[in-house]
C-alpha cells in the first residue's frame, strides 16, 4: 500500500513509500481510507514545530474516514463494509482526559491516516453519520469535535447565547454551524471580508473584520451593549487572549484551543475581576464524537469542505494550509 511519511521535516520532505498491507490483530479492524483532512496540528507536526524529537518515520494526519474490509478474530463492533472514522484519541474512550489516554493520539504518538489502509482497535472507531459521504466525514474526528466539546460538554450552549468565534479555520466553522443549530448568536472575525460573507451565508449574525477593526474587542463590547459574550472559542493566537478576556461578559467561558491560543502576554487580572472561566480543549473521547455525530445527524449538518486534492497532491495540500487561503476543511481524496 501507499502512505506518506515524515522521515524529516518539511512539507516537500514528506516521502510517498510503499508499506505491507497491515493484518488485523484479535480485536482489531483493518480500515481502507477514502478521505483524509487536515488539520492545522498536522502542518505542525510535518514542519517540526509541534514536536522537535518527533518518532520518525510517521505517517501523518489525525482525521480520515474509510470502510472497513477485514475483521480481527473477536471483533463484534464491526463488519466489513461498515463506514468508520478513526477517534483522534484511540484510547480516550469515555471519562476524563489523562496521560495515558492522552498519549494515544494519530498522527503523533501513532501513525495517522495519510495512507491508503490502516488496522485499528474496534473500540477506536465510530460510525460515519448516514447523510456524509468520506470526504465530508474525514473533517469530523479533530475540528468537530474539538468544537463540540467546547460548546457542548465543557460548556452548555444555549438558545439566545452570544458566542465570539475567531477565524473562519475548521474549527471556528463547526462551532458556527453548531451555535446555530441551536438559536444561539454567533459574532465571528476575520481578515477577509469575503470570507465574513460566507460566513454569513452560514447564519453569523455579526461580522468584524479584524484588519480594519484593530480593537475588534470594542466592537464586541458595543454589539452586545457593554454586557460581552457568553461564551469565546479562542483559537486566533498571540494578542488575540487578552482581546477575549475584554469581549468576555462577567461569568463568561473561553474555550481555549490548539497550539497557537493564548502565545503572548497577557494580564490575568481580567480573570478574577470578572469571574472567568478558560478551558483548555483538547479533542474529546470517542463517547463525545458518538453525541456529536447524533447531534449531526439530527440536525443533518454538512461539513464546509473548501479544497480537496488528490493523494498525490498531499504536499499541494499541506501548502495550501500553510497559506491560510482556505474557509473551513482542506481535504484529501484516496
Amino acid at each position: 500500500m501507499k502512505a506518506y511519511e515524515i522521515r524529516r521535516f518539511g512539507i516537500d520532505s514528506l516521502e510517498l513509500t510503499e508499506r505491507e498491507i497491515p493484518k488485523p490483530s484479535e480485536k482489531e479492524v483493518l480500515v481502507k481510507f477514502h478521505a483524509v483532512s487536515l488539520n492545522y496540528r498536522d502542518l505542525m507536526m510535518v514542519t517540526g514545530r509541534y514536536d522537535p524529537k518527533l518518532r520518525m518515520p510517521l505517517v501523518p494526519c489525525s482525521d480520515g474516514a474509510g470502510e472497513v474490509v477485514e475483521v480481527g478474530n473477536g471483533v463484534t463492533r464491526w463488519k466489513v463494509g461498515d463506514r468508520v472514522m478513526p477517534c483522534f484519541m484511540q484510547g480516550w474512550i469515555n471519562g476524563e482526559i489523562e496521560y495515558k489516554k492522552a498519549r494515544t493520539a494519530l498522527g503523533g504518538d501513532l501513525d495517522g491516516c495519510l495512507r491508503e489502509y490502516g488496522t485499528f482497535h474496534e473500540e477506536g472507531l465510530v460510525e460515519i453519520p448516514e447523510h456524509l459521504n468520506y470526504e465530508e466525514a474525514a473533517t469530523l474526528p479533530c475540528a468537530a469535535l474539538t468544537a463540540y466539546n467546547a460548546l457542548f460538554v465543557s460548556w452548555n450552549l444555549k438558545k439566545d447565547d452570544t458566542v465570539l468565534l475567531q477565524g473562519t479555520g475548521g474549527v471556528s466553522i463547526f462551532a458556527l454551524q453548531f451555535a446555530k443549530s441551536v438559536g444561539a448568536k454567533v459574532i465571528i472575525t476575520s481578515s477577509s471580508n469575503e470570507k465574513l460573507q460566507r460566513a454569513r451565508s452560514l447564519g453569523a449574525d455579526f461580522l468584524i473584520n479584524y484588519r480594519e477593526n484593530a480593537d475588534w474587542d470594542k466592537v464586541v463590547l458595543d454589539i452586545t451593549q457593554k454586557r460581552g459574550v457568553d461564551c469565546i472559542v479562542e483559537v486566533g493566537g498571540g494578542g488575540t487572549l487578552q482581546k477575549s478576556l475584554k469581549s468576555a461578559k462577567i461569568g463568561g467561558y473561553i474555550a481555549v484551543i490548539g497550539v497557537l491560543a493564548g502565545q503572548g502576554s497577557f494580564d490575568p487580572v481580567l480573570i478574577l475581576m470578572k469571574a472567568l472561566r478558560l478551558q483548555g480543549i483538547f479533542v474529546g473521547s470517542r463517547e463525545m464524537f458518538e453525541s456529536m455525530n447524533h447531534f449531526i445527524q439530527k440536525h443533518q449538518l454538512k461539513p464546509i469542505v473548501d479544497k480537496v486534492f488528490d493523494f498525490s497532491e498531499a504536499k499541494e495540500a499541506f501548502h495550501t494550509m500553510e497559506m491560510g487561503s482556505h474557509f473551513g476543511k482542506i481535504v484529501i481524496r484516496l
